[in-house]
């Protein structure tokens, strides 16, 4: 091999293993094509680095071109001289792998490599046949592995992979600034490891073992990065009938915990059988055993459950087995867990509603997602950018652009560019939605009546909570809590609070919160 040719495939190795969300790929591309390098209009590649055509960026579009010629200017040499240099060999992997994933995978989209139309089928089929034709062709040189169909057949797949994945980050994680910018690196790590090549040998059937909490606060996209994450998982690829082995579509589970009791919860995770509960009348297969093994349980607001209900899931996360609710029958877990709190977990470690060990196994792997105000301080364009795509969503692409430009220019004269953002992404999509109906938006701090007596309620210890509220972002346990110390503070008695409320007293007892309390006190 030529020193040109080795140059070549060290960097393009390197490249091929590189995060494609991170700040180095850029900084990778540069290297690659010096001179040819074409600036780039963000720190990294998001959705608005992206060709409007679809089309592939020219940075890309010259370093597949090099790849491409690279390794047909080695197969074009006699056998004889074709044999790769041991210390080159998982180098030239790489960029073999490179190349077979910008020929055969990214021209097809992703949402036809995984739909189940006789169309769809057909377009896998026909991709598989080339693929594995070219992988015959390139990995056809001495010093290399041996060639079979299994091997070819799970690099497709994982290439697969790439692909799907790197769309559904692309499309659900929106925005240039730095936070998000690392939010969408971690995202592809979770799926991936820090190394693509890794993942290939030997961690594609094992990152479903490490589950995956994501923190941040309400209205950040928690789900929207679970989502992504869920719908990302390795599908092996079956070369006797030329499909994949699972519909990915039908691999993620959401459940918000929050919002059901602990004997719902247990029911819809785990099953049951007929007869084990009231009203259980028949036997009921849960999430976990309807989770295939390339897909995901996504157990929303965790923070909320109770202990003995995170005993349960520990053995879930701890040993991959449970069993039905009214049997004995254990059952093994084959998907992936990812949970999700706005709740710092560590504070309800300290006050005892909140298992360490069942925390630890949670997060093997952790992900904190950035609140828009801290993605706005970074990249106040990004303010625009995320209006153009929540009205895109609202009017379908038409006049999204001008009810955009026109949504922006009104809060930055009306609300200004410091405005906090309490709510977050929610709280934007409830603006532009607002103006679009009325051509304003009246934040839940605002909404203040005035009394009689002059006194307005932000004079209120309470008013705080109830702009939470108005809001739309205070979850069903933080409005128990509020509501309770509310009560608590006029009536003084746990009982009597009890039954004006009509719960249970220790519940009254176990909601309270104390510094609202000290504050109602006060007043």
């Amino acid at each position: 091999m030529k020193r040109d040719q080795k140059n070549a495939i060290r960097m393009i190795s390197e490249l091929a293993n590189t995060n494609p969300f991170s700040i180095h790929r850029f900084k990778m591309e540069k290297k690659i094509l010096g001179d040819k390098f074409s600036p780039e209009p963000s720190i990294a590649w998001n959705r608005r680095s992206e060709d409007p055509a679809g089309d592939d960026r020219a940075n890309v579009i010259l370093i597949s071109k090099l790849a491409f010629e690279t390794v047909e200017e080695i197969l074009s040499t006699p056998k004889t001289e074709q044999r790769i240099d041991p210390a080159l060999k998982q180098e030239y992997w790489d960029v073999a792998t490179y190349i077979l994933l910008y020929r055969h995978i990214t021209p097809i989209s992703y949402r036809d490599l995984w739909g189940k139309s006789k169309r769809q089928g057909k377009l896998v089929a026909e991709a598989w046949r080339k693929f594995h034709e070219d992988y015959c062709k390139i990995f056809d040189v001495d010093g290399l592995y041996p060639l079979d169909a299994k091997s070819s057949a799970h690099l497709f797949a994982c290439l697969a992979q790439v692909h799907r994945a790197f769309f559904h980050i692309f499309d659900y994680i929106l925005g240039e600034s730095l936070p998000v910018t690392r939010l969408r690196e971690k995202v592809w790590e979770s799926i991936f490891s820090c190394h693509l090549g890794r993942y290939h040998r030997s961690l594609f059937d094992r990152m479903r073992d490490l589950s995956t909490l994501v923190t941040g606060p309400s209205g950040t996209g928690k789900e929207l990065v679970a989502r992504a994450i869920g719908l990302s998982q390795y599908i092996p690829f079956d070369p006797k009938t030329e499909q994949f082995v699972g519909d990915h579509e039908k691999a993620f589970f959401p459940l918000n915990l929050s919002a059901l009791s602990p004997t719902l919860i247990e029911s819809e995770l785990f099953g049951h059988c007929k007869g084990s509960f009231t009203g259980a009348v028949e036997n009921r297969i849960g999430w976990l055993e309807s989770c295939c093994p390339h897909g995901a349980v996504f157990l929303d607001e965790i923070g909320e459950l109770d202990c003995a209900m995170q005993v349960k899931l520990l053995r879930v996360v701890q040993q991959r087995t449970y069993t039905r609710l009214g049997e004995n029958k254990e059952r093994k877990f084959h998907g992936k867990i990812v949970s999700a709190t706005n709740r710092d977990l560590f504070e309800e470690i300290n006050e005892g509603r909140f298992r360490e060990d069942f925390y630890f196994r949670l997060c093997s792997d952790r992900i904190l997602t950035p609140t828009l105000r801290e993605q706005l301080d970074d990249s106040p364009a990004d303010l625009r950018w995320l209006a153009a795509a929540i009205a895109a969503k609202l009017t379908g692409n038409e006049d999204s652009q001008d009810l955009a430009d026109d949504v922006t220019e009104w809060i930055e004269t009306n609300l200004g560019a410091d405005y906090p953002w309490s709510g977050n992404i929610r709280e934007l999509e409830q603006c532009v939605s607002s103006y679009m109906l009325r051509r304003e938006y009246v934040p839940a701090r605002s909404l203040r009546k005035t009394h009689g007596n002059g006194n307005s309620k932000l004079d209120s210890p309470v008013a705080s909570w109830l702009d939470s509220v108005a809001a739309g972002t205070v979850t069903a346990d933080e409005l128990l809590k509020k509501y309770c110390t509310h009560v608590y503070a006029k009536i003084g008695s746990y009982e009597k609070t009890a039954a004006v409320l009509k719960i249970d007293r220790r519940t009254v007892k176990a909601k309270i919160d104390l510094e609202l309390l000290e504050s109602l006190k006060g007043g």
